[in-house]
């Protein structure tokens, strides 16, 4: 499907190298996000990390919703009230990249404006979120990373 583009800025270029402190090697906190065209209709937002050269096809390495639909996603967000973590390979937690050493690994952050609030336990996994936002996205964002240790 297509949907509105969402502009997202976060501490690194679309395609440069992630910051430590927002991998497995550093702090390991989520980074904040500024995004300057969000819908006003926008309920909560979404996120999903997902590192692409993973064997495993977009292997998800976080999931988070109900941020609060605001111009700024700020930093470490999972540990914010309301926000819910879903099962990747951050089990209920973020887990920023973490390829073995030597190794690049590119990464994408999806962030998704949503018209609604989504009412999900913890215990899901990406395709149960992607089924529950199915019809309620109205904008998709995404910005890619590597990082080599």
């Amino acid at each position: 499907m297509n949907y509105d583009k969402l502009e997202i800025e976060t501490a690194f270029k679309d395609g440069n190298m992630i910051p430590i402190e927002h991998t497995g090697y550093g702090k390991n906190i989520s980074p904040e996000f500024k995004i300057k065209n969000l819908s006003p209709n926008a309920k909560s937002l979404v996120i999903i990390l997902e590192d692409l050269s993973h064997p495993i096809k977009n292997f998800t390495h976080w999931i988070a919703w109900n941020i609060k639909a605001e111009s700024i996603i700020p930093e470490n967000v999972g540990s914010m009230n309301n926000v819910i973590q879903g099962i990747a390979y951050g089990f209920h937690k973020y887990a920023g990249a973490k390829p073995p050493k030597f190794q690049k690994h590119n990464y994408r952050y999806s962030v998704y404006s949503l018209d609604i609030i989504l009412e999900l336990s913890s215990n899901i996994m990406k395709k149960k979120l992607l089924k529950a936002m199915n019809g309620h996205i109205l904008q998709k964002g995404t910005i890619t990373g590597y990082f080599k240790k």
